[in-house]
């Protein structure tokens, strides 16, 4: 049982490094990768808990710079990661799969099928337990066809998600 334990710490961990350098790049939907905070419109904190995010909706217009400061006051690594219902669930399948050994390459953003993380116009952040990462986003037209979430193997599955609306 130790054993497992520290090997699925040490997994969590390099997981967090490689993902922190990989989904730091602002962007959805043409979103810019050289986006400022001199480009802000508006700045949004959340609280990433055990399961949970904090505020569960979040209301945007289409054009809007947003700063979100995220800040992980639970025990468990979390990631904010915005996109599409579609988008959400193949990035969940995975990180399901690179959890269960899948050898998924996160160097360039890919899947192990060739499909890159860019490609379903995703952005995010890995937050380690008692930190807080910013993203910088521009809200798109469609906003009100997206969700953030946490898609960590269960935390999706145990409420760490939420919608947004105009």
């Amino acid at each position: 049982m130790r054993k497992n334990t520290l090997a699925t710490s040490l997994f969590a961990f390099s997981l967090s490094l490689v993902t922190s350098a990989a989904w730091a790049a602002p962007g959805y939907d043409g979103g810019d990768s050289n986006l400022t905070d001199a480009d802000v419109d508006r700045t949004i904190r959340l609280d990433a808990g055990d399961m949970w995010f904090d505020p569960e909706k979040l209301e945007m217009t289409a054009g809007e710079i947003v700063k979100f400061e995220i800040t992980n006051t639970g025990n468990l690594e979390h990631e904010f990661v915005i996109g599409s219902k579609e988008a959400q669930e193949e990035h969940r399948q995975m990180m399901l799969n690179m959890a269960n050994g899948g050898g998924h390459d996160m160097s360039n953003m890919s899947h192990g099928d060739g499909q890159d993380m860019t490609s379903m116009n995703m952005a995010g952040v890995t937050i380690a337990p008692g930190e807080t990462e910013t993203l910088l986003w521009s809200v798109p037209d469609n906003v009100y066809e997206l969700e953030y979430a946490c898609n960590l193997p269960g935390h999706y599955e145990s409420g760490m998600y939420g919608n947004f609306s105009h």
